[in-house]
């Protein structure tokens, strides 16, 4: 127990550290716009239709659920309030995070982990290549880039479903429901001139690509084992950014919220 404890502070430790040393080498991200934008392109379009297809049907769900209890207490002209709510606040967010943790994180974890095992990490640090700025930044930029994004995107879908569902079955007028569910949105920030719940999810989603590239690079880098290795690296990476993704969101809800 104390040695699985030790192990886990001393990955956080390098993972800060990682996260550390991006940051400072921001500034020469434009240097790397083409490797973002190859990033983007792997990490962010190429799972649009993922995000897209799991929004629909969490908007549609939400709507089932919550519309069936609401039609008890007659109060089904709110479905589109809680839809909205629900997508923004937490869903769009969530569910984007897990989405890339499993198909971006998984690839880097994979990718970093294969170069590792193969010495081309070594190879780069021989050429005097700064591995940090070379591998992480541009994938680190690219996800903060990308989550938010595709939160939109599932946001957007979500309450669209949202409102298949409520005109279908539970006697909604789409006017109606799409009407409420701007209403719900325009509660206004104090710091950003965007809705509170719109930015507040749109923080979280920032927060959650930030946090799987990290720890995804982190596991890649540190690959050690051949082909098991790799594969250990990948399930660390996908384990870990799902852990990190549900405790901060905790965390980020309470600091959003708690007044």
């Amino acid at each position: 127990m104390l040695k699985s404890f030790l192990t886990t502070c001393r990955q956080f430790g390098v993972q800060l550290e990682l996260l550390f040393e991006a940051v400072v080498r921001l500034p020469s991200a434009w240097k790397r716009r083409a490797m973002v934008a190859d990033q983007l392109y792997v990490g962010g379009v190429q799972v649009v239709h993922v995000v897209l297809l799991v929004g629909l049907f969490a908007g549609m769900i939400l709507a089932l659920q919550s519309g069936l209890y609401l039609a008890q207490l007659g109060q089904q002209d709110q479905i589109g309030t809680l839809v909205a709510l629900s997508m923004a606040r937490e869903m769009g967010p969530f569910i984007t995070g897990i989405i890339l943790a499993a198909t971006a994180g998984s690839a880097l974890a994979a990718e970093l982990g294969t170069m590792s095992v193969s010495d081309e990490l070594a190879a780069l640090e021989v050429l005097s290549v700064d591995r940090v700025d070379f591998l992480v930044l541009p994938r680190l930029v690219a996800l903060a880039i990308a989550c938010p994004l595709l939160t939109v995107l599932c946001d957007l879908i979500g309450v669209a479903g949202g409102g298949l569902v409520a005109s279908a079955q539970l006697s909604v007028e789409l006017e109606l429901y799409f009407k409420t569910a701007v209403e719900a949105l325009q509660d206004p920030g104090l710091l950003i001139p965007l809705p509170k719940d719109v930015y507040a999810g749109l923080l979280k989603s920032f927060v959650f690509g930030i946090l799987i590239a990290v720890i995804s690079c982190s596991a890649g880098m540190h690959a050690r084992g051949g082909a098991l290795g790799v594969g250990q690296a990948t399930r660390q990476a996908v384990r870990d950014s799902i852990i990190a993704i549900i405790v901060s969101n905790y965390f980020l809800t309470w600091l959003l919220y708690q007044a």
